[in-house]
């Protein structure tokens, strides 16, 4: 077998069908787009629109605000409409905001439109994790892994893209890369087009001769477990805010490492993804599976806070070989948790009300926006100490969440049917 029919039969393999491969390339363009803005954005508002360093910080924080709200109402809209449909209009309104921050430098107009593209990327997000969820069936901690290994591909195509363009020193190319992220929410949307609506358990309807449904849940907000649990998972994400914020910054101020380190660093979490996200997945393919790796997810994250406390010790080789751990540790635990959240969230989910239900766990990942850089941040100005509790309390978290959820799992089916015994 040639490596060409190799590459095409394991492509044919990824679960969810056509639809499933189809929306495999709207992750891939998706996150190319998103990878050539992400890295100039805060450059875009001071450069091209002329901003000040404030207005850039509060501009960032208060679209993030308003993102939190997409998460949950773009999940309820899932449940009550086809989600294929509204996904596009989502990424449309994407593509749209992209758009409109080209047209304007007035700070008002400049927020409105973030504000607005935050809120459609929150929602794009929860219902491309569901639109997985329900074509991928069974196969989804796979598919899931798949889907991650090729959006971190696409993000990496797009930074280095984006690298390129800012080698020619024009403000003209801030203007370019912003529009091919606009383009690519109207390729992802384009793609979108040509999926089929997923089955939807929330709006199946029931024949005369079916049994009456059981009573509809109350809802994520009155479920105070699956609450607690995205509580937890807010701490869990927090691995984002290490990459993002922690690892640059205490690699300058704290370690005797390079600086040069750190963009390798970055390039090394990347590879990680990429390479080991499917084979990881196998060891979470069900949801008892995924349960029992938050015990060696609570490891992995106490080692990864410990190697990171240990680089602060003097010498530059020392360092950067402790920071390569930390790095690799932290991107061990990323790819762990990814799994487990994908499937719990999921699985604690009613299959008629998933939509509300992961727009709601969607607010842990926003939440985490907000709180993981002031964690990272209070780790550092503690020092090695700070690292080292930091990675003790997800650690901790881990097995809060593993306790927390224990009841809530679908119990295994019998491996042998059940007897009546009758009296007489």
């Amino acid at each position: 077998m040639t490596l060409r029919s190799r590459r095409a039969a394991l492509w044919e393999r990824v679960p969810g069908g056509r639809d499933g491969r189809l929306m495999l390339w709207v992750a891939f363009v998706d996150r190319t787009g998103s990878g050539l803005w992400a890295a100039v954005s805060v450059l875009y508002f001071t450069y091209v629109a002329g901003l000040s360093i404030a207005q850039v910080g509060t501009l960032v924080a208060a679209a993030g605000a308003v993102g939190i709200a997409g998460a949950p109402i773009g999940g309820r809209l899932a449940d009550r409409l086809p989600l294929s449909r509204v996904l596009i209009v989502f990424q449309l309104l994407r593509a749209l905001a992209s758009a409109a921050l080209l047209t304007t430098d007035n700070y008002a107009l400049l927020l409105v439109y973030s504000a607005v593209g935050s809120f459609g990327d929150r929602s794009a997000n929860v219902l491309t994790k569901l639109y997985a969820a329900r074509v991928a069936g069974p196969d989804r901690v796979r598919y899931q892994a798949v889907s991650r290994t090729l959006a971190n591909a696409g993000w990496a195509v797009g930074g280095l893209a984006a690298a390129a363009a800012l080698a020619m020193g024009s403000t003209a190319v801030y203007q370019w890369l912003l529009t091919g992220d606009a383009l690519s929410f109207v390729g992802a949307a384009l793609i979108t087009a040509r999926c089929a609506e997923p089955p939807s358990p929330s709006r199946t309807v029931a024949k005369s001769g079916d049994p009456a449904p059981a009573a509809r849940p109350t809802g994520p907000w009155r479920d105070r477990t699956y609450l607690a649990y995205v509580a937890t998972e807010a701490i869990l994400f927090m691995d984002d805010a290490v990459f993002k914020v922690g690892l640059p910054l205490w690699t300058v101020h704290a370690t005797d490492a390079p600086h040069g380190l750190v963009p390798l660093l970055m390039v090394l979490n990347n590879v990680m993804v990429v390479g080991l996200q499917v084979p990881l997945a196998k060891f979470g393919a069900t949801t008892r599976a995924a349960h029992r790796l938050l015990f060696p997810l609570s490891a992995v994250f106490a080692a990864a806070g410990v190697t990171m406390a240990a680089s602060a010790v003097g010498g530059a080789v020392p360092a950067s070989i402790f920071l390569i751990v930390a790095t690799a540790a932290f991107t061990l635990a990323e790819m762990i948790h990814a799994t487990v959240s994908w499937e719990l969230s999921i699985a604690l989910a009613p299959g008629d009300a998933q939509g509300t239900y992961l727009g709601v766990h969607g607010l842990a990942q926003s939440a985490q926006r907000s709180l993981g850089p002031l964690a990272v941040t209070a780790a550092i100005a503690t020092g090695p100490l700070g690292w080292t509790a930091f990675g003790a309390v997800i650690a901790v978290t881990c097995g809060i969440q593993h306790r927390l959820v224990r009841d809530r799992l679908p119990r295994p089916a019998l491996s042998v049917p059940p007897v009546t015994v009758s009296e007489h």
